[in-house]
């Protein structure tokens, strides 16, 4: 299980002891369980990693969507030392790098139509609170200060930070840190296998994006500066937008003057099989905001990039004031750009984004095959992004009772037991291998969950 022996000592490994675990907060985890029987990983090879007590595991879930390129990537490590060799900070508030212009010149080249500003940053909760900040800035200087207010849908996840956690329309995730800040405004998300307006696609008429436009006119257009969405909703297990929810989304914020903000910190860097979201979903927004895959989890790195139209408003006279009035200590960190750039180059100069799709679609293939358990609804997903569903009834969709835990039992044995990580929920379970996974290593893991699934049955029936 990875499990730390309480009383392990000697070689230095004396900081692995319970009594100094539980002195940690980690995310999202009741510390008191988890240091019982704490897990802690020490090293890893393309799409394995090892705990201290030698386990192997497999890497279902590319650590938390983000080791695009697998673990112990020599080229990213090489770049990141000579790097480290020249210079490991300077400040971004009177000064930049090469590596870091490097790393802005290498996202302009790449982005979809002319999001050609770029502020660097280091976390996807910076990237998507620095999205919002730079939307109402953009008005303010536009001669639109009213445009304040931002939309969000219920069931994605935006981040941590105040702000990012307002637009998260997650109450498990929230509610202990009310009141928010204000101006959010939410909407119900498409999810067709489960319509929250009890319509059926495609006669439904997109409703639940056509319902946008209503929401903006009920506020007030000139007082709703963007809206933000995941192109894929991962909080819910991976759910895929019918093909023209984007298409609409952007007509409706063009109509009414509103940026549109995607939240691409997992589904960027070829993890859809494209080399963003906005390319599976045929719409590009305003505002793009990328993390995780940036730099394949060598460094904290993100960025948003964004519009020739808004930076255009930042752009001026000292005098004059505009600038944007936002900035984090480690923006733009050499060490960081440099782990960017050879990240990115490794995604692009060994094909590894086709490789996301071609294995993804074979990965979606295999577990297909599980539904032979009875409990598998529904197997969701692009590239290397997919959800696996679980079901108390295949014919009529009907979900276990949320408190059976179903989901959580199936991961469980999957990480404890078979070793394979993935994260799990309730109902369903996420999987995101590295790209550099092949066939034989997918069979492995199919394999795994099919097992974890079965012992799983076996112990609630």
């Amino acid at each position: 299980m990875g499990v730390v022996d309480k009383t392990f000592s000697g070689g230095g490994r004396e900081y692995l002891s319970e009594k100094h675990i539980k002195k940690m907060f980690l995310d999202f985890l009741q510390m008191k369980e988890f240091a019982k029987n704490p897990l802690v990983f020490e090293k890893g090879e393309g799409v394995w990693i090892w705990d201290v007590m030698g386990e192997k595991y497999l890497d279902g879930i590319s650590g938390v969507w983000v080791v695009n390129v697998g673990h112990g990537n020599k080229r990213i490590i090489g770049a990141m030392k000579e790097q480290m060799d020249k210079l490991c900070f300077c400040s971004p508030i009177y000064s930049t790098n090469p590596k870091a212009i490097e790393l802005v010149k290498m996202l302009t080249d790449l982005t979809p139509e002319d999001l050609n500003s770029v502020k660097l940053l280091s976390g996807g909760s910076e990237a998507t609170e620095t999205a919002m900040k730079l939307a109402r800035q953009y008005h303010q200087q536009c001669g639109h200060p009213n445009k304040q207010k931002i939309i969000s849908r219920y069931l994605n996840f935006h981040g941590v930070t105040l702000g990012a956690l307002s637009a998260t329309g997650m109450a498990d995730r929230k509610w202990m840190f009310e009141p928010l800040c204000g101006g959010f405004r939410h909407i119900l998300p498409p999810y067709c296998l489960r319509c929250p307006y009890k319509m059926a696609y495609p006669e439904c008429d997109i409703v639940c994006a056509r319902v946008l436009e209503d929401v903006i006119k009920y506020e007030g257009a000139d007082t709703v500066a963007a809206f933000i969405a995941e192109p894929i909703q991962l909080s819910t297990g991976n759910i895929i937008p019918p093909p023209e929810y984007f298409p609409i989304i952007r007509e409706i914020c063009d109509r009414n003057e509103v940026l549109l903000i995607y939240d691409e910190i997992i589904t960027g860097f070829g993890r859809t099989g494209e080399l963003w979201g906005a390319q599976t979903f045929n719409a590009v927004p305003d505002i793009l905001c990328v993390g995780k895959g940036m730099s394949s989890g060598y460094a904290p790195l993100s960025a948003v990039a964004f519009r020739e139209k808004i930076g255009q408003a930042f752009w001026g006279d000292a005098k004059e004031g505009v600038h944007f009035a936002h900035g984090h200590t480690y923006a733009g960190n050499p060490v960081a750009s440099a782990a960017g750039v050879a990240a990115i180059s490794e995604l692009l100069e060994n094909n590894l984004i086709q490789r996301s799709k071609e294995m993804g679609s074979y990965l979606v293939g295999r577990l297909e095959e599980l539904k032979r358990f009875g409990i598998v609804g529904e197997v969701r997903g692009k590239g290397l992004m997919i959800g696996v569903e679980f079901v108390k009834d295949e014919k009529t969709m009907e979900s276990f009772p949320r408190e059976k835990n179903v989901g959580v039992k199936i991961g469980e044995n999957c990480m404890f037991k078979q070793k394979l990580l993935v994260r799990y929920n309730p109902n369903w379970i996420a999987l995101a291998p590295p790209f550099i996974i092949t066939k034989e290593e997918i069979d492995i893991l199919v394999e795994k969950l099919a097992t974890a699934i079965k012992e799983t049955l076996e112990e609630i029936n």
